[in-house]
């Protein structure tokens, strides 16, 4: 478990990187539908907003029904005001003649493929795990490379920023640009078994979440790891995995390893392991290189920032002009 060895080599998928679909049944187990949004005489049913809100229902943990409900209903707030986005990307694509063709996601799928080192039997079997169909997957990439098309052709930024701004983007982020950095986190780990089902999947998924709202409460993470983590190399010793240099561990740990500030806690995190819940114990090094050495990157990603902050600003005017009616 010290280093990306065996099962740990590579993380195939974020927690995050599809809209997961899932069937449209409603919480009690009906299936219901009805319209819930209206967006330029498009609608949105009530399936729509179910499917793609079912992986976060199941991480609601609440003992008071009412509150549980309060929480179901402001993630289907939240998901909502994303299909309707997505809506207007669509709609605005299809006025301006933008299509994606299935060229482009076979392309986007052996992307995929080559970096996570996956045959496509591989892929079709981490998708299955996930609860997702080939179908669903080759959809939202669709959506993703439609985007794409349409920042690239309704957002202009521009591409070279003075360099007053380019050294101000830098200071603010200069943690991302840190080299030679050891980290030391610490981790509990919820095995997932490779033959195992969805339903087997969400039960794990709860168990690990319980977990971890004990330890966002006050619960110990030490001996919360000693005794729920299944990582038998480090649960005697707290969960401590010992230091790390950058790349040497798994992408998705790494990544929240990265993010956290020392002593801070993670969500639970999916790896083709488990579930993980992440804590970082110390940080050392890590000297960011002279500006000048970095310009290229440090300009690279100031103009990608620039362009998501544009684009939503896009999507602000496309609202604003469109029709939408809200009933859920």
């Amino acid at each position: 478990m010290r280093r990306k060895t065996g099962r740990m080599r590579k993380l195939l998928f974020g927690t995050g990187i599809f809209f997961l679909c899932y069937g449209p049944v409603s919480p009690g187990g009906a299936v219901v539908d009805r319209i819930v949004a209206v967006v330029n005489q498009e609608i949105i049913t009530f399936s729509e907003i179910e499917k793609w809100s079912r992986p976060f229902q199941e991480g609601i943990q609440a003992e008071d029904r009412l509150e549980r409900r309060e929480r179901i209903q402001e993630v289907f707030r939240k998901v909502l005001d994303r299909i309707i986005e997505e809506k207007l990307i669509e709609q605005e694509a299809r006025k301006s003649g933008i299509k994606v063709t299935s060229k482009e996601i076979e392309g986007a799928i052996e992307d995929v493929k080559q970096k996570n080192k996956i045959s496509q039997e591989g892929l079709e079997k981490a998708l299955a795990a996930e609860g997702l169909t080939l179908e669903a997957f080759k959809k939202d990439l669709e959506r993703r490379i439609l985007r794409s098309k349409l920042v690239n052709s309704a957002v202009k930024v521009e591409q070279k920023a003075g360099e007053k701004e380019l050294i101000e983007f830098f200071q603010e982020n200069v943690n991302q640009y840190r080299v030679n950095e050891s980290y030391r986190p610490a981790h509990i780990l919820f095995l997932i078994p490779q033959d195992a089902t969805p339903e087997q999947i969400r039960g794990i998924r709860k168990k690990s979440q319980k977990v971890l709202e004990r330890i966002k409460e006050g619960a110990d993470f030490a001996k919360m790891a000693v005794e729920y983590s299944e990582d038998t190399s480090s649960r005697k010793e707290g969960g401590d995995l010992g230091h790390f240099r950058k790349g040497e561990l798994l992408p998705a740990l790494e990544k929240e390893a990265m993010r956290l500030q020392v002593g801070e806690v993670s969500g639970l995190i999916r790896t083709e392991l488990g579930f993980h819940i992440l804590k970082l114990l110390d940080r050392k090094g890590g000297e960011p290189p002279p500006f000048e050495e970095i310009k290229e990157k440090v300009q690279a990603d100031y103009y990608e920032k620039e362009l998501e902050k544009a684009f939503q600003q896009f999507l602000g005017k496309l609202k604003e002009k469109s029709i939408i009616e809200i009933k859920l």
